[in-house]
């Protein structure tokens, strides 16, 4: 108990600069983590991100495309938000926008 209360009092001297140096010392490698986390996760999400919003934004009438539940068609009609898609023979469906995903037998062929 007695070197427990020895520690407690025992303080750092008046003129010490031990703790200001510190601080660039740990704030240092969290900022490095961060611009690594920026540039190897958080970017390349944001543009792949963009890119399906263009392509989403430039489909056409004809256009073939998948779901994200995987279902295959061709798109009949476009609004802001949905699509009508012709799933093959009466099937009709109707997708929001969002659930498009982009054709690779289409990027293929192209």
């Amino acid at each position: 108990m007695n070197d427990f209360a020895f520690l407690l009092l025992m303080g750092q001297p008046a003129g010490s600069t031990q703790g200001k140096g510190n601080t660039w010392v740990t704030l240092i490698p969290l900022l490095l983590l961060f611009v690594v986390f920026y540039f190897f996760m958080i970017r390349p999400q944001m543009k792949k991100q963009k890119d399906m919003t263009n392509y989403r934004n430039s489909l056409k009438k004809g256009d073939k495309v998948i779901t994200n539940g995987g279902i295959y068609g061709r798109i009949t009609e476009i609004k802001d938000n949905y699509v009508m898609l012709d799933a093959g023979g009466d099937v009709k469906l109707k997708v929001d926008k969002s659930a498009l995903l982009k054709d690779p037998a289409s990027e293929e062929q192209s």
